[in-house]
């Protein structure tokens, strides 16, 4: 069986508090071959190095989730941070940033301020984003289209038609285990339509777990359950779409073999 590349995990989540390490250190003998944690704050990049520093198949971004767009968690000297903590040899992307206008009294344009300035890092740095979209897909993809990066959109929720203009960027698109879910209609649509050099498989553990573990708290060898419900689509064993999806994975993050 070819190895799983979840490139999307979230280990440093409480939900991994009580046996983190135990958890990540049995990974590989579960076929777990390389991850990517996607930071969500400046406090969570220093968390997620010192994971990085311990496990050599895991490997790391730095950036701040627009929901924590709060002043604490966004300080004035945030973009010299930034570049510094991504010069560390593990960071290997920006990310997750991007625009979630889900609840009500989220400020919009210091999101958009925000997205903004860490692309320009993006930019500067010559790494791929992590993008995470919720509700903000007209503001999103304008903002994409303007500075053109390289990178994956996480967790794809959107339509067929937005995932061909995600594509026709450059980009890849992320799916996690929507797609084993009853409802995964519209994210079946929109993977009949995604290259396969363009797919790349994730998690967003703790959360989003695979049928028949959905509910429960996930971890990254379930993506097995991801694969195969999109090899049902692609029509593609488990085994060649991890192969690929680890390959992608691979071109995403800019990593050698």
């Amino acid at each position: 069986m070819n190895k799983i590349f979840d490139t999307h995990a979230h280990y440093t989540d409480s939900a991994f508090d009580e046996d983190r390490d135990e958890l990540l250190s049995s990974l590989p003998e579960k076929n777990v071959g390389l991850v990517m944690q996607a930071c969500t704050d400046l406090h969570d990049a220093e968390k997620i190095l010192a994971i990085a520093d311990k496990y050599e198949y895991i490997y790391a971004s730095v950036g701040i989730h627009p929901e924590n767009i709060a002043l604490s968690a966004v300080p004035d000297d945030a973009y010299d941070r930034m570049k510094s903590l991504a010069q560390h040899e593990k960071v290997l992307a920006i990310g997750e940033i991007g625009l979630d206008y889900h609840y009500e009294g989220y400020d919009r344009e210091e999101q958009i301020k925000l997205f903004r300035m860490q692309l320009q890092l993006a930019k500067e740095l010559q790494l791929p984003v992590i993008i995470h979209s919720r509700d903000a897909t007209e503001d999103c993809m304008n903002i994409l289209s303007e500075y053109r990066p390289k990178g994956v959109m996480h967790c794809f929720s959107g339509s067929a038609e937005t995932a061909k203009e995600v594509i026709a960027l450059g980009m890849y698109i992320g799916f996690t285990g929507v797609l084993t879910f009853k409802n995964a209609k519209k994210a079946l649509r929109a993977l009949e339509v995604i290259p396969e050099d363009r797919l790349v498989l994730e998690t967003d553990c703790p959360y989003m777990a695979p049928v028949p573990f959905r509910g429960k708290r996930c971890d990254s060898s379930m993506i097995i359950h991801t694969a195969e419900a999109a090899g049902n689509v692609m029509k593609k064993t488990t085994d060649e779409v991890l192969r690929l999806t680890y390959e992608n994975g691979m071109r995403l993050y800019e990593m050698k073999g």
